[in-house]
């Protein structure tokens, strides 16, 4: 652990590795998290026909220009996550450190945004490879496609959205815990299984990519006039124009690409778990951003050339009174066909890249459950939230962040709108992106001498706080989009984590930190100085009239 003398912490970030049971275990090396981490890339799947449904012809560039700022964004979480060899948990907890002498209720909401964000991926995604399978083996007319039992109407929230049981949850249920039983192993094991998962899945995804980059197929009609989309009166697309109105479709467009572009900060959710601290962290990291910049710019545009916006989108819901119920969309259970007919392939071709595509989901699913237990997992070890959390098993698994994370999910596996679920998790990803980047430099002035294995050169950490804003305008213009409660559904379950945290720091723990977060917390002892003054508050203040102004902006 990190210690303090003379005001000064003098961590050699070299841990010694520890076998026991209580705790989680020193058994990957960067190349571990960057399996582990090599899900990210398959969440292009989740997204990629919302963003098109979305935008329109500029579809391709809104994920060129997001996992760009992704990249740049990283340099800042490697740096932080370089500080605390002994924690797990990702850049949300080594960022609450920074805010934790500030606010105790700024720290926690970093570490709950990161979590909620995170979460998710396993209901979508579970949900997204059920779909796969259904649509493989059944008609969609079929009795197993079409039942449903309703438990509860949400309309109150959304139009339209509702808890359901139907054949996709008890589905979506099942692979769940399968992944579950293979994460219980342990983080080594999860690292073999992702590995075997991503060379069977990512590798003939990205070949599939290639094919019309390589063939040449990639028609001009479909890529322009570089203008969203916009719509007739008859609710038909057409192409549209860089008004306010076309600027939020391009902020929604950015605002949702986020949530997986951004994803491969995941990488630095291991370094307790890492052999080497020191070294592995800010390989595993830049390691993953160069994968995620192959896949989230190829893929995306191999797409769209291959389709073109026509038949990527489909005209939106009216009402009586002309307002849109329904937003355009883009089935994603279609991708299997699409990538088929990319390849001129038949039935059978069709057949393997629906499995291919389930593994590929699998994989990010994997990459979810690890990281999102293990950020559950330090904010309880932290005194953020509940104790129960932080308790590990023989195998240095956190099965109990990891039971707490899968019952939260099949709730979320019966909402009957997945594209809502994911808009309402992505305010909090970006709420926790905008707290953290602004960390780096919190960090810097309030910790100048301590040692950075990897110090992030000024001006990418200087572009990487510019881009919390830059986040939090895209926020406000774009995340209505998706419906018109989705910014105030999730700044409402941001807030959730007051009455979590009261109840651990106030009830639980008496007003104190536990005695193992103070070499790093250090808000109850000397040893770390507020250097940076005001500046936070400024910073928060500022962050709240970017959103206030940015959302009043928005033309829909």
């Amino acid at each position: 652990m990190n210690t303090v003398s003379s005001g000064v912490a003098t961590a050699d970030l070299v841990a010694p590795p520890e076998s026991h049971s209580g705790s989680l275990q020193r058994r990957i090396s960067w190349t571990g998290a960057f399996w582990v981490a090599s899900g990210v890339p398959a969440l292009v799947l989740f997204s990629v026909g919302a963003i098109a449904a979305t935008v329109g012809k500029p579809a391709w560039l809104v994920w060129v220009l997001s996992i760009a700022f992704g990249f740049i964004q990283a340099f800042t979480y490697a740096e932080i996550a370089g500080l605390f060899p002994n924690k797990t948990g990702g850049a949300s907890v080594y960022g609450a450190v920074a805010w934790a002498r500030y606010s105790k209720l700024i720290a926690p909401l970093s570490v709950w945004c990161n979590w909620f964000a995170w979460s998710p991926v396993l209901a979508i995604g579970s949900g997204l490879a059920a779909g796969y399978i259904l649509g493989a083996l059944f008609p969609a007319d079929a009795a197993i496609n079409t039942w449903q039992i309703t438990l509860l109407d949400l309309g109150m929230i959304k139009s339209g959205l509702e808890l359901r049981i139907n054949a996709t949850f008890v589905i979506g249920v099942t692979l769940l815990l399968a992944v579950f039983g293979i994460q219980h192993g342990g983080i080594l094991r999860s690292a073999r299984t992702t590995m075997v998962l991503g060379v069977t899945a990512l590798v003939p995804l990205m070949l599939i990519a290639l094919v019309p980059l390589l063939t040449g197929d990639l028609p001009a009609a479909h890529f322009q006039p570089l203008a969203p989309l916009a719509y007739s009166d008859q609710g038909l697309v057409v192409d549209g124009d860089w008004s306010m109105a076309g600027i939020t479709l391009m902020a929604g467009g950015l605002f949702i690409a986020a949530w997986s572009t951004y994803g491969f900060e995941t990488a630095v959710c291991y370094t307790r778990e890492f052999k080497n601290p020191k070294t592995d962290t800010f390989k595993a990291i830049f390691y993953s951003g160069l994968l995620c910049i192959a896949f989230f710019s190829l893929v995306p545009l191999a797409f769209q050339g291959h389709l073109g916006l026509g038949e990527v989108v489909t005209p939106p819901v009216l009402d009586a009174a002309g307002n849109v119920v329904t937003p355009a969309v883009y089935s994603g259970m279609g991708v299997a066909k699409v990538m088929a007919q990319m390849v001129g392939g038949g039935a059978v071709i069709g057949n393997l890249i629906v499995v291919m595509l389930i593994l590929a989901i699998l994989l990010s699913i994997m990459t979810t459950m690890s990281g999102a237990a293990r950020t559950l997992y330090q904010a309880s070890a932290d005194g953020w939230l509940p104790r129960y959390l932080s308790k590990v098993n023989e195998h240095g698994a956190p099965t109990r962040a990891m039971w707490t994370n899968l019952g939260f999910n099949v709730i979320l596996l019966m909402m009957s709108d997945y594209v809502f679920v994911l808009a309402c998790s992505n305010v909090g990803y970006i709420l926790f992106n905008f707290l953290n980047l602004q960390s780096g430099w919190i960090h810097r002035m309030d910790r100048p001498d301590w040692a950075r294995p990897y110090r992030a050169p000024n001006l990418i950490l200087g572009i990487g706080a510019v881009l919390g804003f830059v986040n939090l305008a895209l926020m406000g213009l774009g995340a209505n989009i998706y419906g018109a409660g989705t910014l105030t559904a999730g700044l409402v379950f941001a807030s959730l984590i007051i009455p979590v945290f009261v109840y651990r720091h106030y009830i639980q723990d008496k007003g104190r930190f536990p005695s193992t977060a103070d070499d790093t917390l250090l808000v109850q002892q000397g040893g770390v100085s507020s250097r940076a003054g005001v500046l936070p508050y400024l910073a928060l203040a500022a962050g709240v009239v970017v959103v206030y102004v940015s959302h009043s902006l928005a033309v829909y």
